[in-house]
């Protein structure tokens, strides 16, 4: 009996132990040929980057408002210090997607990295400036003068469009090829003469007594977009938990117009100024709509089309050696997730 009862007992013990392992184990799903499918929204998180820019900022209000959670994707939002680290961490597969302009991506994209940008977060609309010591008033008064950037990023591009603009190039200046944090930092302490930085290290710099704007993306309307973009792998294994992001992003926007004052703070914050300054960078900011999104993936003629923009950005590149060789464009853009998201709302 006792023989029996410990047989009984074990038994229900390897029962037991089999409904425990299958509960607490995701279920494992085939395709019709034997495949495994992609995890579901429920898995790893998704390793979203994003760095300082009010482009940006609505990320921080996705995570704490819970949006990403609403909308089934576990999300591991990573910040940035340096804008530069966010991009050489995607093109080094630890993130799965980062916020970064479409310069940054073509030129990742003519290094050999495979990424696709999905979504226009905005456009920069004067939050990129060059900001000036007293004395220098006019671009051409730049040549001779120290001139700090971040080498290769966006602003580094806005100064070598100033500076084409002005019949001048890149030898024409003592280009210092600085992070922009510090950039703006060397700049206040008067290390340079002028710098190239970004909302909100405009801020910084402009502290320098008797600095100013020379120059800023206001004068070159579409040349800096911003972006949500995928390594395309990603894409491919994981669509719809790229859907899950993209529709987190208009659930954000609308957050932001229902709750303006709740969502500046948020934002305020993330960025380390006060709720003054973080309202200063609105107009140098046009966050995109949905319609604008549709809008920016057709094709067209003049830069407010991504594929015209994209081109016309690959040529100047390849023109002043910031890359290479052209890179291979075909591919760059997938506006599947935000069709889907405008097919949801019925709005085409």
């Amino acid at each position: 009996m006792k023989l029996q009862s410990k047989l009984s007992l074990l038994g229900l013990f390897v029962a037991s132990l089999f409904l425990i392992v299958n509960c607490s184990s995701p279920t494992s799903q085939v395709t019709p040929n034997g495949s495994p499918l992609p995890p579901s929204n429920g898995s790893t998180p998704v390793r979203l980057g994003f760095s300082a820019w009010p482009g940006w900022f609505p990320w921080q209000i996705s995570q704490d408002e819970a949006i990403f959670s609403q909308n089934q994707v576990s999300v591991d939002l990573k910040w940035f210090d340096g804008y530069l680290e966010s991009i050489n961490t995607l093109t080094a597969g630890q993130l799965d997607a980062n916020s970064q302009t479409l310069n940054d991506t073509i030129s990742a994209v003519a290094g050999g990295a495979d990424q696709v940008v999905v979504l226009v977060n905005d456009n920069s609309t004067g939050n990129d400036k060059i900001i000036v010591r007293e004395g220098i008033r006019s671009i051409a008064d730049l040549k001779g003068k120290k001139v700090a950037a971040e080498e290769g990023t966006v602003d580094h591009f806005l100064l070598l469009l100033g500076l084409q603009k002005a019949g001048l190039g890149s030898k024409d200046i003592q280009f210092q090829p600085l992070e922009t944090g510090k950039a703006a930092a060397a700049f206040v302490a008067g290390q340079v003469d002028a710098v190239g930085v970004f909302a909100p290290f405009t801020t910084q710099a402009l502290k320098r007594p008797g600095s100013r704007e020379l120059f800023s993306s206001k004068d070159f309307p579409g040349a800096i977009s911003d972006h949500l973009v995928f390594n395309r792998q990603f894409i491919q294994n994981h669509p719809d938990r790229v859907q899950s992001i993209v529709d987190s992003w208009f659930a954000t926007l609308d957050f932001i117009q229902a709750n303006p004052d709740k969502s500046t703070e948020i934002m305020a914050k993330r960025a380390g100024v006060t709720l003054e300054e973080y309202q200063g960078y609105a107009e140098g900011t046009k966050i995109f709509t949905l319609d604008d999104n549709l809008n920016a993936f057709q094709s067209g003629s003049d830069i407010t089309s991504l594929d015209f923009a994209a081109k016309t950005i690959a040529q100047f590149l390849t023109d002043v050696g910031l890359v290479k060789t052209q890179p291979n464009l075909i591919q760059l853009f997938d506006d599947r997730f935000i069709k889907a998201y405008a097919a949801k709302v019925n709005k085409t």
